[in-house]
């Protein structure tokens, strides 16, 4: 059975990896108090130690509105967890990681966005600065392979400013679904992600960076009929601006030309499964936090 060392692992991406890979694989899931990713040599020692055919790397600075730590630790903080685990590379066979569709630089329209086209821009802000360096590191190495997520949404994501889940639990306390401004997206359902990591355990990656996205563009506006179709009632929406926000879609065939099996969960069958979890915490969920959107 194949040592999996998973960084990240009470976050939203990486709580689903190790609910989905703990009964496949022996599994090493630290805490922060565990392992501290931004103490060199404690990571040093960890992977010594552990003999880890796999490093899934999850965990990543918090750089969202919703965030506690100020902005300006995203940059060193991204960084410093991911090249610490880096150096000990000798003591691992692969490394997975999650990086951003901000790598493209978030300042303008990304549109059907393909992998080729990293590098064009360098990003402005700190988090898609920090990911795209880490990118050229995965171009450079044979161990180090990007798995690049646009809009992944499911159940533990920050139902505060997540524009789905967000919807979806107004839309359980009788309130207005709100936006800021329309606009496309590529979304995926977050337990997609879980075969193509484990197809990559598995094998040997052909190329060092990949979108993983469902290849689907669908507009903010366009969520609400499925919110509807699981509500099973119309809502009330609020746009607060007119037109189009910028766009941020991309092409996943690099990865379907990898995994040509590869099924994504429709839409509307996600999003019913979502509701219905909420549906089911609602008491978790405290009506005051939505009334002013952050």
């Amino acid at each position: 059975m194949k040592r999996i060392l998973l960084t990240g692992g009470t976050g939203f991406i990486g709580r689903h990896l190790l609910e989905g890979l703990k009964g496949e694989y022996e599994v090493s899931a630290p805490t922060r108090q565990q392992l501290n990713l931004l103490d060199a040599d404690v990571v040093l020692a960890w992977l010594e130690s552990g003999k880890y055919d796999v490093v899934i790397h999850c965990a990543t600075q918090n750089g969202s509105r919703n965030a506690a730590q100020p902005k300006d630790a995203v940059l060193e903080r991204t960084l410093r967890m991911f090249f610490n685990l880096l150096r000990g590379e000798m003591h691992f066979g692969q490394l997975l990681y999650f990086g951003s569709g901000a790598e493209f630089d978030k300042c303008r329209g990304i549109c059907s966005v393909a992998e080729d086209s990293f590098g064009e821009r360098v990003p402005q802000d700190g988090y898609g600065f920090a990911k795209y360096i880490m990118n050229q590191a995965a171009l450079h190495s044979d161990k180090i392979t990007n798995l690049r997520l646009f809009g992944c949404f499911g159940k533990y994501e920050d139902w505060e400013i997540r524009f789905i889940s967000n919807a979806i639990c107004k839309t359980l306390h009788g309130l207005p679904v709100t936006l800021r401004q329309n606009t496309f997206f590529d979304y995926l359902y977050v337990q997609d992600i879980i075969p193509v990591v484990q197809y990559f355990i598995e094998n040997t990656p052909r190329l060092r960076h990949y979108n993983l996205c469902s290849g689907r563009r669908i507009d903010l506006l366009g969520i609400v009929p499925l919110i509807e179709q699981a509500a099973g009632r119309k809502l009330e929406v609020h746009v607060a601006a007119k037109g189009l926000n910028l766009e941020y879609t991309a092409s996943n065939a690099r990865l379907m030309d990898e995994l040509p099996w590869l099924k994504f969960t429709p839409l509307d069958e996600a999003i019913g499964k979502l509701y219905r979890w909420y549906a089911g915490r609602l008491d978790q969920i405290p009506r005051e936090k939505l009334l002013c959107d952050k």
